[in-house]
This record gives structure tokens, sequence and C-alpha cells, in this order.
């Protein structure tokens, strides 16, 4: 039977078209939230909908689609909202130097301005309330960072310290703040990072085309492309329990990788550590 007191807590979800954003919509469902999932595409809208989501169109990049997809959130849920899982977000792939201006801002504007921008709106909704979840998709890379991943790395380490500073400043308000870091999971995210790297790279006229060969095959490789990859459902379990604990933590590991980075960060120094990231592609 369902929970009575998950059916009255509404949670709203951003990127939720595949990967970490379907999984936790369709798992918080099923345990009795009532989800709303958003995703940037009208057909990827239509889909959530054919799978029994209640759904709203938001992009990150986009002030005006934030603001009429909160409104819209708001109406529906009459007023209330218990938790905000702020998941949406894509990867730029490339060497930092082969980062125009244009593509750097694109990456910051979903994963970062437009992250921020939703979560201003819901505070003051949850501070009426006087509870409620704000729940941040970072990555091992957001403390972690790992070469020709330089624009998805600054995205999430500025997450990481917007995040880390909002959790202080609303310590006995009753909104709880977490960081949700995982490491290789099971999605669409590598597919369009290709595309993007395809799109927005010249790899033929970089000094690093040599090395950008073997990040293009861990791109168009189906499956599996790193050991200790997750599926989805292991970051759906941290949500569960961020959601739900009473003293939610303020960091929630996922994957072995993520486990081992954070160790290895405090215990090696900084050059020992680049000399194992630099292997990475």
């Amino acid at each position: 039977m369902q929970d009575r007191s998950r059916s009255s807590r509404t949670i709203l979800i951003t990127g939720c078209s595949s990967g970490i954003g379907l999984c936790t919509a369709l798992g918080l469902k099923a345990r009795g939230y009532r989800v709303f999932a958003s995703a940037r595409k009208t057909e990827d809208v239509a889909l959530l909908r054919a799978k029994g989501l209640e759904t709203v169109q938001l992009d990150l990049a986009c002030s005006a689609s934030i603001h009429a997809a909160f409104e819209e959130v708001l109406q529906l849920a009459d007023g209330k909202l218990y938790a905000l899982f702020n998941n949406g977000a894509f990867g730029q792939p490339g060497a930092v130097e082969d980062l125009s201006r244009e593509v750097l801002r694109a990456q910051f504007e979903t994963n970062v301005f437009g992250t921020h921008e939703l979560t201003r709106l819901v505070i003051p909704v949850m501070r009426c309330q006087g509870e409620g979840r704000i729940l941040q998709n970072s990555s091992v890379l957001g403390f972690a960072a790992m070469p020709w991943r330089g624009a998805y790395n600054a995205s999430k380490f500025a997450l990481e310290g917007l995040t880390d500073t909002l959790r202080m400043e609303l310590a006995g308000s009753g909104i709880h703040v977490c960081l949700i870091e995982p490491g290789p999971i099971l999605s669409e995210f590598r597919a369009n990072a290709y595309d993007l790297y395809k799109r927005n790279i010249d790899a033929e006229a970089s000094v690093h085309r040599e090395r950008y060969r073997a990040m293009e095959a861990r791109l168009e490789k189906k499956g599996q492309a790193t050991p200790f990859t997750a599926g989805p459902e292991a970051v759906l379990k941290r949500v569960i329990h961020a959601l739900e604990s009473r003293r939610p933590k303020a960091r929630y590991y996922v994957t072995f990788p993520t486990y081992l980075f954070a160790v290895l960060k405090r215990l090696l120094s900084t050059r020992t550590l680049d000399a194992i990231l630099r292997r990475i592609d």
C-alpha cells in the first residue's frame, strides 16, 4: 500500500529523458512519491508521459523555460514542493585549450547557471514549508579533475562550491542540501558527449589530435567503457537515502572509482595524483 507520507511529498527532477533521471523518476514514483519529471525536448516529454509520469518541459539553458516549468509544477502541486533533484547536465569533451569561450559558456549555462536559477526558485517555497531537500547531482569529476574533460570538470567543481556554501547558509532552515557524486554510470551521457565533441572540437587542427583518438574510442564504445561502471539504480539508492533520512549526508559517493579517488585525493600529493589521472583518456 502506498505510504501516505511519501504520496504527499512532491519532487521535481531535471534531465529525465534517460539514464539517472529516468531511473530515479520511475523508482521514486514506484516508491509512492509524486514525481514531476522534466526534459528539454518535446518528444522526450511525450515519452515520459507515456511511461505514466507527470511531466513538464524544462530547458536549463533558458530562463523563461525554467520559470514556466517551475510555475507549472507549483500550480499542479498546490504550491508545495518537498524536493528538487538537479540532475540535468551534459558533458563537453575536449582539451582546455581547444574550448572556445562560447562552448565553455554553454557548458555552464546548463550545468551551473540554470541549475542555480532553478534552485533559487525552490528555496522560498521550502522556507515557507519549513522543510525541503535539494539534491545536486555532481560527479567524481566535481572533486577529481581528469584530462580532456575540462569544461565538465569546471562546471561540476563550480556546482560543488555553490552547494557546499548553500548547505551552510541553509543550516537550521529545515532545508537539507546534498551532493550526489557518481562515477561511471550506464547512460546516454557518452553518446551525447561524443556528438558535442564532433560539433565543437576541431580535432585535426589540435596539437592533441593523437590523444583524441583514444578518447574517441572510449566515447564510441557501447556498454561499459570503464571498469566498475554501475547502473543508474546505484544513484537511485543514494537519492532515496537523501530524501528519507532524518540526517542526510552532505555527500553521497556512488561507484568504486568515486570512493577510490576521494581517498587518493586525501592521501596523495597533487603531483602524484596528477600522474595517475593523466593516464586516463
